[in-house]
């Protein structure tokens, strides 16, 4: 970062300049701060739509992350001299996600580091680095085949300091195990995505190409050798970060008031109120297949339960066939999209969505993601991922994940992650101006509004009120509790593979396949799981709050327009944007 600038910055914040100069200075400060992404990680700004090092590969050797400390260190110093008054609402808003960033990021570098025993952080940036090159057609092919040549060429470096910064006693087995499963996905990525396009190059890159891809096998090979032979040996790290890192990264995580006993307590409150909506759901399907049965007027716990599952059952028997999942998805986007027209529930975007299968450097952590297009590469498609089932599992695994991913559920998952979920709003939020807010988006707004988006659907009436739609949705939603509730309760209080089983399968209703997949990502990711829940209660509070203040004048389209027309910020700024309220204060 320019120390001009941080004089810049510094003189601009003298009480005797006018609140513009200010304004000014921030947004100097924050196209410095796009500009110099690059510069803390290529890979990432490839990913935004920064193309400027797309032929450079990360440098992640202790003089890389000293210097990287030093450029947060330096934000940190230009931000804190700004007087925030007199910044304009909006800038208001984007300096305090700005300064929430740097302060995690400096936090995560310096408290958590991840750098020194979790070898996935080093796959997703060898993974990412080919993979965002290819994925979408920001550039002529051969240029970007050129640019992956070069980043081929550097593996060799990256892993060598991969393997020199991770401190394998630190290493948990479970992120070693994961780690030798997804490292072969380099090579897979070459193989699908760069090989078949080799022939557009002349004889001469395409030779430099063909030894570059060697020379990345051959360093995928090494570090498999070294994953296997010396790493997993002596991974005994505990995958638990305990209290103390978890209740700092769950506070950057959600940027919000509420401490992880609050959150925990709300889903704990929410966990039943939900139990008892989705028993008075399952008596309508109950009744449907047995008319002449007399409810009880006060229920035990386990004649509930049996209940539920019945009503449960009904709707696992409409099944996909194992590779069916992709097109099946297909189909249900459309409808999804034909509904939210019809209804006129929100803008409908034209930005272009793609249903793809999973890459493998990116598999063994969710079922699907949505990834949008980078801020700065706003007119390229968004991939709605789904990953594939594994070819070795067994046919009771095979099945079990069907009966989880039923033809309701896999309609649900598709408003979540496409219509009117994250693809509708990430594209939206992406039309707004500023490209820094774009970059900063909200974990807990983001997956927050893809749980609003399944239960406000089915609430508008959604394949005609079908109380197997809506028991399904329901159990989705408490899927989204029961994260929050094991989310805490295994890094911060020791919770056991057999206790989240139990919560997730019995209290959840989740199938076997779909509990065991969780308690890996649970041991793989932390604070990550609250996010569903608290963005989703705080978009229904934001709702109520507008409607409140909007009386007769609220429509579900303009509620959902201008809630989404600010980017995706947390949504206590989108409250304070859209009710007039003071912008709070990072």
């Amino acid at each position: 970062m320019k120390r001009l600038l941080i004089a810049l910055v510094l003189l601009c914040s003298d009480s005797v300049f006018a609140a513009s100069a200010t304004d000014v200075a921030f947004q100097n400060l924050a196209d410095e701060y796009i500009s110099d992404l690059s510069n803390f990680s290529p890979v990432a700004a490839t990913a935004i739509g920064d193309h400027s090092a797309d032929h450079e590969l990360d440098q992640v050797d202790a003089s890389a992350r000293a210097l990287q400390l030093e450029l947060l260190s330096d934000y940190i110093t230009a931000l804190e001299a700004l007087d925030f008054d007199e910044l304009s609402r909006a800038n208001q808003v984007d300096a305090a996600m700005l300064m929430t960033r740097l302060r995690a990021d400096l936090w995560s570098a310096r408290e958590l580091q991840e750098w020194a025993w979790n070898p996935l952080y080093y796959i997703n940036i060898s993974g990412g680095a080919i993979y965002s090159l290819l994925a979408r057609d920001y550039a002529p092919i051969e240029q970007r085949l050129q640019s992956a040549t070069a980043r081929l060429e550097q593996m060799p470096r990256f892993m060598r300091q991969a393997r020199e910064s991770v401190q394998p006693a630190r290493v948990p087995k479970i992120h070693a195990e994961t780690a030798i499963q997804q490292n072969p996905g380099l090579v897979s990525i070459i193989e699908t995505m760069i090989v078949p396009a080799m022939d557009v190059l002349d004889a001469a890159d395409r030779s430099r190409l063909a030894a570059a891809i060697e020379i990345a096998k051959d360093a995928v090979a090494d570090q498999q050798t070294w994953l296997e032979e010396e790493l997993l040996p002596q991974a005994e790290g505990d995958f638990r970060i305990g209290e103390q890192l978890y209740d700092r990264k769950l506070a950057f995580a959600l940027d919000s008031p509420l401490s992880r006993k609050q959150v925990t307590a709300r889903a704990e409150q929410e966990y039943e109120a939900v139990r008892n909506e989705m028993y008075n759901v399952a008596k309508t399907v109950y009744s449907r297949i047995h008319p002449y049965t007399t409810f009880p007027d006060h229920p035990d716990e386990a004649y509930k339960q049996t209940i539920i599952r019945a009503g449960l059952e009904q709707a696992y028997k409409q099944l996909p066939p194992r590779d069916g999942i992709v097109d099946i998805a297909k189909q249900q986007l459309q409808q999804a999209i034909d509904f939210v027209i019809e209804h006129n529930i929100v803008t409908m975007p034209e930005e272009p969505v793609e249903i793809i299968i999973m890459p493998e450097f990116q598999r063994g952590v969710s079922v699907a993601y949505l990834d949008p297009p980078g801020a700065l590469d706003r007119d390229q498609p968004a991939f709605y991922a789904v990953a594939p089932l594994p070819d070795n599992w067994t046919e009771e695994q095979v099945q079990s994940f069907l009966r989880e991913y039923n033809l309701y559920s896999i309609q649900d998952l598709t408003i979540h992650e496409g219509v009117p979920g994250h693809y509708l709003q990430l594209a939206l939020s992406n039309r707004y101006p500023s490209t820094l807010r774009s970059v900063l988006w909200s974990g807990p707004f983001v997956e927050g509004w893809g749980v609003y988006a399944e239960q406000m659907m089915i609430a508008e009436g959604y394949l005609d009120h079908d109380p197997l739609m809506k028991l399904i949705n329901l159990k989705w939603y408490l899927r989204g509790i029961t994260n929050a509730i094991i989310d805490s309760a295994i890094h911060v209080d020791g919770m056991t593979r057999e206790a989240a089983m139990n919560l997730m399968i019995e209290g959840g209703f989740q199938e076997e396949r779909e509990a065991a997949l969780k308690w890996v990502r649970a041991q793989l990711t932390s604070a990550q799981l609250s996010t569903y829940f608290v963005g989703y209660q705080e978009h229904i509070s934001l709702r109520a709050a507008v409607e409140q203040a909007w009386q007769n004048d609220f429509t579900l389209r303009r509620y959902h327009d201008q809630a989404l027309s600010y980017g995706s910020p947390p949504v206590k700024y989108v409250r304070a944007l859209m009710l007039d309220e003071p912008v709070p204060r990072e």
